[in-house]
């Protein structure tokens, strides 16, 4: 993995929970975590084991040290996924307040990098 372009402010598990959805957006959230993952910001982590309740994910997901949750669209379901496991202290990154609209953005390296930048910035602003 690249360090140069892990965030100097993390020391702990940073994991990232991204949105897979089946519209343009949900695959844009779902490269960009992974893009993020090969540059050593952090590693993404199973969405969908918190929404069900998966105790292993449950313990690795509260012993990291900063989470950011990719939502694709206005659903928030990440979010909203997140919260309900009782999971507060998070990040949270929405696309459409990106520009990225569900339905009108490409997936493209540009849109892929667009929420990696966004993301970078979110986990290492202090909390």
């Amino acid at each position: 993995m690249a360090s140069n372009n892990s965030c100097a402010c993390t020391g702990g598990t940073t994991l990232i929970f991204a949105c897979s959805g089946a519209a343009d957006v949900g695959a844009v959230a779902d490269r960009a975590a992974r893009k993020m993952t090969q540059l050593g910001i952090g590693k993404m982590f199973c969405t969908a084991g918190i929404g069900g309740r998966i105790s292993g994910i449950l313990k690795t997901t509260e012993a990291a040290e900063k989470i950011l949750a990719i939502d694709g669209c206005p659903l928030n379901c990440v979010k909203q996924s997140l919260e309900l496991a009782d999971f507060k202290n998070f990040q949270h990154l929405q696309l459409a307040d990106l520009g990225l609209e569900k339905g009108k953005t490409p997936v493209s390296d540009e849109s892929v990098e667009t929420v990696v930048a966004k993301g970078k910035e979110l986990l290492c602003k202090k909390t």
